[in-house]
């Protein structure tokens, strides 16, 4: 396959990238709930000729997954973007800016989507040169997850995706993640750990009603629940090592009904985050032991439910791979050996668990145009270049995936 040749029509389609990515950035979607963003995906994949599977995942069935097949068999790369948006309401004044009131897409899975569609446009037209299968995988819900019907546990897309067997015959798979910290032109990979486990958190006490004349007949659950942030915090700081790095915050905190009325219920939410896999059983155990604990004092119960995670970790394989590919595209002095970690989350490290692959951060800012705020804030954009640069990346890792003997 001539290299020169595909990455140069890449180029060629960052007019229609654009036009892509601000069309899903109008119309953002929270969760499984990517309806527009999952057909929109699926028929340009099958307007270029690929193999296409519509509402891919075990339970919730909200995935799309385009399977382009070269003219011979060989390897098979995955390559993953992200649809979802976020619950945040946008305060940039683009013409592109969000319609949907109090939903934004404020984490840049717009352009994930829009570079893996160059991508796929892009090796589509040249597959006659291309030796073995690339999977085109487009994920919902990235952000959060959703309780499954049959036994209520919390589950991101991407493992519901993966219980539906996407990951059968893999032996590699890359995903990207737009990065404003990072300036437009360049791309950072981790050594090893890109990001920590991110644990979602609903603590539930239930306590007894009463009036605050008969505080005696009563079992406050609001003061249980105080009682259990400050425990929580306290086991943060004495029964963890503390050369092993590891957050809690708390999220939000509901109860009650009247403020004359001693509080029968309190919810409380949150995350903790954390990488190694001793620190995290330590911290679940906190939580659970705790909150039955302290309900248990009070004459009360609690319940615990956690969606869980598992830090995302690169294979050293596929980190050089990026590497390699990276100087093609931005240029060696471009291409970033990252250290530090991020202790965000990032449903992508479901899928390294299983196939060896690696997260890439590309860099979307540009202080200039004043596009310098961070992921999850109301003014995030990108530097729309982004979108032919991680076409073209995902482009060069496919067919240097597609050479490398993963088996060895």
């Amino acid at each position: 396959m001539s290299g020169e040749a595909i990455l140069a029509y890449a180029d060629t389609l960052e007019e229609e990238l654009v036009a892509i990515r601000r069309d899903l950035h109008r119309h953002p979607e929270l969760l499984y709930d990517v309806h527009r963003t999952a057909a929109k995906v699926a028929g340009l994949l099958e307007e270029w000729g690929l193999e296409v599977r519509r509402g891919v995942g075990r339970h919730f069935g909200m995935g799309v997954v385009g399977i382009l097949r070269g003219r011979a068999e060989g390897r098979t790369v995955l390559l993953r973007a992200d649809m979802d948006a976020l619950p945040i309401q946008e305060e940039n004044d683009a013409a592109y800016k969000s319609r949907h009131e109090g939903v934004m897409h404020a984490c840049g899975h717009d352009a994930h989507t829009a570079m893996l569609l160059g991508a796929a446009k892009a090796l589509s037209r040249f597959r006659e040169e291309l030796r073995g299968t690339v999977k085109f995988v487009f994920q919902p819900a990235e952000e959060g997850a959703r309780p499954v019907p049959e036994d209520g546990r919390l589950l991101s897309g991407g493992r519901d995706m993966i219980e539906d067997g996407i990951l059968e015959g893999v032996d590699a798979g890359y995903a990207f993640h737009v990065w404003p910290e990072l300036p437009i032109g360049t791309v950072g990979v981790h050594r090893q750990y890109a990001m920590a486990a991110s644990y979602h958190f609903t603590v539930q006490f239930h306590g007894v009603t009463g009036h605050h004349s008969t505080p005696h007949q009563a079992v406050d659950a609001i003061v249980m629940a105080a009682q259990f942030i400050g425990e929580i915090k306290v086991a943060m700081s004495t029964e963890l090592d503390p050369m092993e790095p590891a957050v809690l915050s708390y999220g939000t905190l509901r109860a009650g009904s009247a403020h004359n009325a001693i509080a029968d219920h309190a919810v409380l939410t949150g995350t903790f985050r954390a990488f190694d896999k001793e620190t995290i059983l330590r911290i679940v155990h906190a939580l659970e032991h705790r909150a039955g604990a302290v309900a248990a004092s009070f004459g009360g119960r609690s319940d615990v439910r956690l969606r869980e995670g598992t830090p995302l970790r690169n294979d050293p394989r596929a980190v050089r791979q990026v590497q390699a590919a990276g100087a093609k595209v931005f240029g060696e002095a471009n291409t970033l050996l990252l250290d530090a970690p991020s202790l965000a989350g990032e449903d992508f490290a479901w899928y390294l668990e299983r196939i060896p692959g690696a997260f890439v951060f590309i860099g979307a800012g540009n202080a200039e145009r004043g596009i310098v705020h961070p992921v999850h804030h109301p003014r995030f954009d990108v530097d729309e270049r982004v979108l032919a640069y991680g076409a073209k990346l995902h482009i060069q890792l496919a067919r240097q995936a597609l050479e490398e003997d993963w088996t060895n």
